[in-house]
């Protein structure tokens, strides 16, 4: 079976002249916004730098030195992009990365120029850090998280920059930031907006999901998935999605480097499979039998506990030092706040052996 390597492998020599823009090029580019490519990327759309330029760059300096990986295969990933012509001539600009913990704000974004006069503006998902899983958590409460408003003023500032037709796209919750950043921009930026490519993204809340902008988008909308998904069920979706095969089991099929390729296509499957189905109703039954203020309390109180060590991101928060810490924390904190986690617990419990009886 093949992946995104092997894509490049095979078809890296093509300019999109000679192979149009494909969903498997939509993936690539939204796995290279996970790399931290401050400073070696324009904050602006002045003086683009060409991709392979600043693969070159940023390979070259110590690791130490280098802005932080999200994992060894995006590594991988940059080097096969430099060694493919079809990508190292595109030219990269509007690298914007903010990350404010006290807001719960982690965004991160990229504009890639594909040089037909249009751009990709690639969308970064959660990258690992407990402040980007907790604004994960408040997408199921609140109308508007900080990432997606941030979104909607990148899709709004590339309107003006740049005259051409605009996609918009990202792996996690970047798929979800590609959905709302689009949704909330302008009537004449929106009519600008080619399509949106969402790659396992969970969904929208009912808020966003009943605005005109997201209503009049949802056509251009491609959403995909991988046969096991549990992310990008998430919430809801109205459009149609693609499912795709992957060489991994269970949530380890959210790596996008899993997914499979097939010439300049993903293997596509009929449907999901029955535990990516049987997750989904866990979850929506679980979250429909909690208020917002229900949802709230839980994603504050453990965010709360697991940042109370030295723990910046999930990994180190499950650490034993920093579960230790989480422990003391709970000592202290509201008994009424540890009830309705307790409780919400319970419910879910209960949603999946619901889920189990249908």
């Amino acid at each position: 079976m093949a992946n995104l390597f092997d894509y490049l492998a095979w078809r890296g020599d093509l300019s999109f002249s000679r192979s149009p823009f494909s969903p498997v090029d939509g993936l690539i580019l939204s796995a290279l916004s996970y790399v931290h490519l401050d400073g070696l990327v324009p904050p602006g759309p002045e003086a683009p730098v060409l991709l392979g330029r600043a693969v070159e760059n940023y390979l070259a300096l110590p690791p130490g030195r280098r802005g932080r990986c999200r994992c060894q295969e995006d590594i991988r990933l940059l080097q096969a992009l430099a060694a493919a012509p079809r990508f190292a001539r595109l030219e990269l600009c509007a690298c914007a990365d903010r990350f404010v913990p006290r807001e719960e704000t982690q965004f991160a974004a990229l504009t890639v120029l594909l040089g037909d006069g249009s751009a990709y503006l690639a969308f970064r998902g959660t990258d690992g850090t407990l402040v980007g899983w907790k604004e994960d958590f408040n997408l199921s409460f609140l109308d508007v998280v900080p990432a997606q408003l941030e979104a909607a003023g990148y899709v709004q500032s590339a309107a003006m920059s740049f005259p051409g037709p605009l996609r918009l796209g990202g792996h996690s919750k970047g798929g979800n930031l590609a959905v709302a950043g689009g949704a909330l921009s302008t009537l004449k930026t929106r009519d600008r907006i080619e399509s949106v490519w969402s790659f396992d993204g969970p969904g929208l809340n009912s808020y966003l999901m009943g605005r005109p902008g997201c209503q009049e988008l949802l056509t251009r909308v491609r959403s995909f998935v991988p046969k096991s998904s549990v992310v990008g069920l998430l919430l809801a979706h109205e459009e149609p999605h693609t499912v795709v095969d992957s060489d991994q089991e269970g949530l380890f099929q959210h790596n996008p480097y899993s997914w499979q390729v097939l010439g300049p296509d993903f293997v596509r499957l009929e449907e999901v499979d029955a535990g990516s189905r049987l997750i989904d109703r866990t979850l929506k039954n679980w979250l429909a039998g909690l208020s917002n203020e229900q949802r709230e309390t839980v994603a504050d109180t453990l965010y709360e506990l697991l940042s109370s060590g030295d723990a910046k991101t999930v990994k180190e928060a499950l650490e034993p030092k920093n579960l230790a810490s989480a422990l003391r924390a709970s000592l202290d904190a509201d008994p009424r706040d540890l009830l309705t986690v307790a409780a919400s617990l319970t419910r879910l419990a209960g949603a999946a052996l619901r889920a189990l009886q249908q």
